[in-house]
């Protein structure tokens, strides 16, 4: 089996993958890693608002993910980076609980950080397009 990368980008990408220099996924063969993403406004800004920024990294995975023929129902591993876990984990769970509603969910590693270039919430995923049928 050759292996093929292909770069992936959502139609109206913000400005933080020019000016940081990557890709908002790659493909590789039926697999997509998907860069972290961030509750970033198109200009690259952080939204404000915590629970609003979460939503819309949301909104920014959801729109690479079908970039690249996926939805959020074709995860197969979820990793989330928090600023404050403690204080943020009841408005993370609310938005959480909306996308993820019901069994089964995906596998879901969630880590602590003290940095992430001004946001306060971030997630990276790798999911695997489904077949053509």
């Amino acid at each position: 089996m050759t292996h093929h990368a292909e770069a992936i980008f959502p139609p109206k990408r913000h400005a933080l993958y020019e000016q940081h220099g990557y890709s908002a996924a790659i493909r590789s063969n039926d697999l997509v890693f998907v860069s972290g993403q961030v509750g970033s406004r198109e200009d690259g800004s952080p939204e404000p608002d915590f629970k609003s920024q979460v939503v819309l990294a949301f909104e920014n995975l959801k729109a690479v993910l079908a970039a690249a023929g996926c939805t959020f129902d074709d995860l197969i591993d979820v990793t989330t980076f928090h600023t404050d876990p403690e204080n943020q984990f009841a408005d993370i769970m609310e938005v959480k609980n909306a996308i993820f509603s019901k069994a089964p969910y995906p596998n879901w590693t969630a880590v602590g950080v003290n940095w992430l270039a001004g946001f306060d919430f971030e997630i990276k995923v790798i999911a695997r397009v489904p077949a053509e049928v």
